[in-house]
């Protein structure tokens, strides 16, 4: 015998929510993994964590273990809405997972990091350099400042977090 999920409504679209916690736990320490290996590897330089982080404090240690926690809610969040759009379009697979998380790491990509130095309270801008206060270097274009091979990584990040949330979540 299985336990039953647990079914909220949103919307009126039902959402099973044990398997968005689970997998979007899941997809987001895959998604890491593939962001942290690629730093160790010297591919990239960015991290999330870290970015996240450092909004909350300046210490760069405590910056990291609170960009962690930060991501994994993020994670979550964002597990919901490809539910939601799982559930909407009324099937869930790899290949839509797939799409939707190189749509998601698109938007990463082309919105996110363009703006944020504008509201990341650390972070210096493309046209301003460090300060005492703003000690984290500006993404620039396509996240291109942290190292060429950025955008090809965030995007297999997120295409992998795309694909295992929609390889493992089952229609309600």
């Amino acid at each position: 015998m299985t336990a039953s999920p647990i079914v909220w409504h949103f919307l009126g679209i039902p959402i099973d929510v044990t398997a968005v916690a689970i997998w979007g736990l899941v997809a987001t320490l895959l998604q890491t993994v593939v962001e942290t290996t690629a730093r160790g590897l010297g591919i990239s330089r960015m991290s999330i964590p870290l970015m996240l982080g450092s909004m909350f404090t300046r210490d760069r240690d405590r910056a990291a273990a609170l960009g962690v926690l930060a991501h994994a809610a993020n994670g979550w969040v964002l597990a919901f809405v490809y539910a939601v759009v799982f559930q909407a379009v009324g099937y869930a697979g790899w290949g839509l997972g797939a799409l939707l998380g190189a749509v998601h790491g698109a938007l990463v990509l082309v919105v996110l990091m363009p703006i944020l130095p504008a509201i990341h309270p650390r972070m210096a801008s493309e046209h301003q350099g460090p300060e005492p206060t703003r000690g984290l270097e500006p993404p620039g274009f396509f996240a291109l400042n942290y190292g060429r091979m950025t955008p090809t990584m965030t995007l297999v990040a997120h295409t992998l977090y795309g694909i295992t949330l929609g390889g493992f979540y089952h229609l309600v």
